[in-house]
This record gives C-alpha cells, structure tokens and sequence, in this order.
C-alpha cells in the first residue's frame, strides 16, 4: 500500500492523461445487454434502472430500464431522475477542489481555519482535522455516527448538526482507521459557504452542475419528487416491494442530495474521466485536482471474496476525495455507491480503459447495480465471464437464511416469562443524551411511547422484551429500523440511563441508536 501512496507524480499525471485503449479491447456494448439488466432487474424486483455507459469520451448508451412508479405506465428514460445519494460526495469534493485551485483553501490547512466555531470532541482533533480529513473517513468517529442528528429529517439545521458534533466520543483514535460518516460531509458544505459566500446547494449548481451542462438535475433532497420525469423511490415493507415517501430534508445535500439522470451522470463522468475538461475543451478543474481526488488516503483491508468471486480479489483498497480507489481484474478502479430510501446508485471508472459505468435503480438492491456493472466491465475487459445473477441469487438466499436464524436464535435465548422490574409509568419521562438532545417516553392508552424530540418520524410504541428490555416499532413502517432500549437501574429503584440497539442487523447503519446515552432529565434541571 506504502508504494501505491508514494506512486511519484509523473506516473499519476500519465494516469490521468488517460492513454489510449488496448486495440484488442472491444468498442462496443455487451451482447444481448438490455435482455441482461432485464433479468437482473426481475430476478431482485427493481421496478425502474437508467443504465449510462461512457468509452473513449463518448456516450455508448444513456438508458432507462421499468417503470418510474409501480403500478404506472410511465417509463424510465435516459432523463429520468434519481436520488444518486453519496454519489454526491466527489462533487462536494470537486467543489472543494475548485476553491483550493482559487488559492481560497488548502487541503491540509485545519477546518478551524475557515470555521473558527467548529470543534470535535477531542480539542487535539479539533486542532488538526484539516479540509481533507473531512472527505475521507478517519476522524475517529464510528460508523455513521452522528446520523441520528438528519435522519430521519430532523428539525437541526445543518449549522446545528455540526456544532454537535463536539458531544461526540470518537469509536478509534485520530486518522487510524476508516469508519464511513456523513455528518463531516455536511460541515465541508459549511465551509464551502464560509469561503465562497455561496451556499453550498448555489455553489455546486452554478459551478459545477451548469459547466458540465447536467442540466436535468438538482442539488436537494427536497427536489426528489418535483417534476415530471422522475423515479419514485420503492422498497421492500413487510415483504413487499412498494413506493416510499421520498426523503426530503436538505440538512445534508453535501453528503448525498443531488437528484440526477443517466444522460447527466454520463457527462459528469466523462469529466472526471478526462482531468477536469468538460464538451467545450473548457476545464472544470485542473490535472491537479483529478490527482488528489484519485489519490487514497484511508486505507482500507481488502478482504477476501466468496470463492466463486476469487478472480475479483483486490490487491488494493482505499478511500480518496470522494471515491473509493481500488483495483479491479489488475485496473485501477474509481467508485461509489449511494443509498437513499428506495433509492441505491453505483458509479464506476476504470481511468486506463477510459470507461465508466452509471447504475442507477428507483429500489434498493445494491445486488442488481453491482451484477449490471461487473458484467459491463468484464466485457471490455475481455475476461471470462462469470455467472454474477446465479452467484448474486445464491447468495442473497444465504443473507436471508443468516438473517432468519439470528432473528430465531434471538427469540430462543428470550426469557418471555420475565417481567419488567418496575411499573410501565415508572419508565415514562423526559432523557436526554448529549449529542442529540431529548427523548420522551410517556404513557399512553396503557403502554409506553417514545418520541425523539427534533426526529418526528422516530415515535414509536414500546413492547416488552425481556426483564428491563424494551423494542420500539416505528409507527412509520418504512423506516425498517426497531431497536431494543435497555433501562439500567440504581440501588433505589430509580433508572440511571437507557441504551438503545439496532434490533436486526438488517437495519441501516445511519440508524446510529448504540451511540446514544440516555439519562434521565430531573424535573428541576429540565430546560
């Protein structure tokens, strides 16, 4: 890994001059390929996909693929939008890079530079976390910590959300492990307005969006369901694919709130893939700037696949600006994925071979956008093909059985008969953790129901687990996230403070209920 970091710059510049493709390479699209997204996209129920493949500086397709909404006629286009998600992460990292190039910001100055208010929970953190060290996840905090502050859509403004992220303990120490975080992603978005005097939503739409000329898209979650041409977002309720409330706080546009389409992603893409020059030879950005988007930062293990898989082991792993930089079959690889409710997204560049690949589903199988793009990149590699549908359907079937038996192993170990040690309303009232705020628990009709004060859709009716174990089913169904709270008691009977748990490992890790403290407000200290 050491020697890939220290690649000297005149191989990186030949990198990013991008050579010309191999002659034995093919030119043209995979076989039989709209019968193939067809199969895969019956085989993990997606209803709508817009597919972008990009050679050479050219658009080789620009597709839609279904339906928009279930139970509607109206098809997916080239023009239909979708919530890309974190796919948005490079162009807040582009956007920095803009502002590094006017000479308005450095990569490695500290953020208390250009945000003298901003502090993490170590003093020592707070002094050294530079612009980068917000891309590329290794401040120290956990996975997805912070989450809970935005989503679900929470009444913190984006300012708010990041002035709290002092109260959080960090999981490792600083810049010694990767762990994914949107929150610092928000507070790049802060910084982009401090130094430019432009919101970050009016920075990355006049700077960025219209020079490349992604004209169909937008910059805010808000914007999901505006238009006429756009993908309703679906997922699997109760065991049932349907159509969602589309998320709509714009708290967190810098982490993942474009909306965009497969004709505009594939221009983006190809801007990326040529240094920086947008269709008109004018540049968006310099050499320089591709260079320290692609370069890795955060290393991350490579890990072994499934043995089906073996050709597709990594020799390298890492997290640059914005993207995740790894090889694949032997090539350099760029990529993200981004996941919205009912909304997943993959991008994928593999800058020697001047390709990229564009997946974007109106569902959330990250399984249909990984088979799609694995089989459009072993084409133009010429490498033997691999069954990705059977091995994906295999092992989807194990994931489920894993899942099943951990939820049936969980029931077998609980004590049904026991009871809680105090009376139901002795557990109502007001708990506060630290970084989040307050949380109430009252009575109601005859059981318990907890509210989080700044998260209105996180109200949930409380059912007895076992002794002084609780689990909250969400009223809102789609949330998909019911958690286990546990009181602890002191000697007089009276509750010290409350930890709550994700109840399934199925539950998405912005869910980030583990990390909150909760301790009971005293009447005559409550605010």
């Amino acid at each position: 890994m050491r020697r890939i970091l220290s690649v000297s710059a005149a191989a990186v510049l030949a990198l990013t001059a991008l050579p010309p493709l191999a002659a034995q390479a093919p030119a043209g699209l995979p076989p039989k390929l709209d019968a193939y997204v067809d199969s895969v996209m019956r085989a993990f129920e997606v209803p709508g996909l817009a597919l972008a493949v990009v050679k050479d500086g050219k658009v080789l397709l620009a597709r839609g693929y279904g339906v928009r909404k279930l139970g509607e006629a109206a098809p997916v286009d080239a023009r239909t939008r979708f919530g890309i998600a974190s796919n948005t992460k490079v162009f807040t990292a582009t956007a920095l890079g803009l502002l590094v190039e006017e000479g308005k910001l450095a990569w490695d100055e500290p953020v208390i530079r250009y945000l003298p208010w901003f502090a993490m929970y170590d003093p020592y953190v707070t002094r050294e976390l530079s612009i980068r060290d917000l891309l590329v996840h290794r401040s120290g905090l956990g996975l997805g910590a912070g989450d809970l502050l935005w989503w679900p859509a929470s009444t913190y403004d984006r300012k708010e959300v990041a002035r709290r992220l002092r109260y959080i303990k960090p999981a490792t120490s600083f810049r010694s492990a990767y762990a994914y975080d949107n929150v610092l992603y928000s507070v790049a978005g802060e910084v982009i307005e401090a130094v430019s005097g432009k919101s970050w939503e009016d920075f990355v739409a006049t700077r960025i969006l219209a020079k490349v000329g992604m004209t169909g898209s937008s910059v805010r979650h808000s914007d999901a369901g505006q238009g006429d041409d756009v993908a309703q977002p679906h997922a699997k309720v109760d065991g049932t694919v349907r159509p969602l409330t589309p998320f709509a706080s714009d708290n967190v546009n810098p982490a993942g709130g474009i909306n965009s389409s497969a004709e505009d992603m594939a221009k983006w893409v190809m801007v990326q893939l040529d240094s920086g020059r947008t269709a008109d030879g004018s540049r968006l950005f310099s050499p320089r700037t591709t260079r320290e988007l692609w370069t890795i930062v955060t290393p991350i293990p490579t890990g072994e696949p499934p043995p089906e898989l073996a050709p597709l082991r990594a020799n390298f792993n890492g997290y640059g600006l914005g993207l995740g930089v790894r090889d694949y079959r032997g090539k350099k690889m760029l990529t993200h994925t981004g996941g919205l409710p009912g909304y997943v997204s993959r991008v994928t560049m593999l800058p020697e071979l001047r390709l990229g690949v564009v997946v974007l589903t109106n569902s959330e199988s990250t399984t249909a956008f990984t088979v799609i793009t694995n089989r459009i990149l072993d084409h133009f590699l010429t490498a033997p093909p691999l069954d990705y549908l059977g091995i994906a359907r295999r092992q989807e079937a194990a994931a489920e059985a894993r899942l099943a038996a951990q939820a049936k192993e969980r029931s077998a170990r609980r004590d049904s008969t026991s009871k809680p040690s105090l009376p139901l309303g002795r557990y109502a009232g007001a708990y506060t953790d630290v970084w989040y705020g307050e949380v109430t628990l009252a009575m109601e009709n005859g059981r318990l129901v907890m509210r989080f004060s700044h998260s209105p859709e996180l109200t949930g009716d409380l059912e007895h687990w076992q002794y002084d174990s609780f689990i909250v089913r969400w009223r809102d169904r789609e949330l998909r996230a019911d958690a286990f709270i546990t009181f602890s008691l002191n000697p007089d009977g009276t509750i010290e403070r409350a930890r709550m748990a994700p109840a399934s490992e199925d539950v998405d890790f912005s869910f980030d209920f583990q990390d909150l403290d909760l301790r009971p407000v005293k009447a005559a200290t409550r605010p």
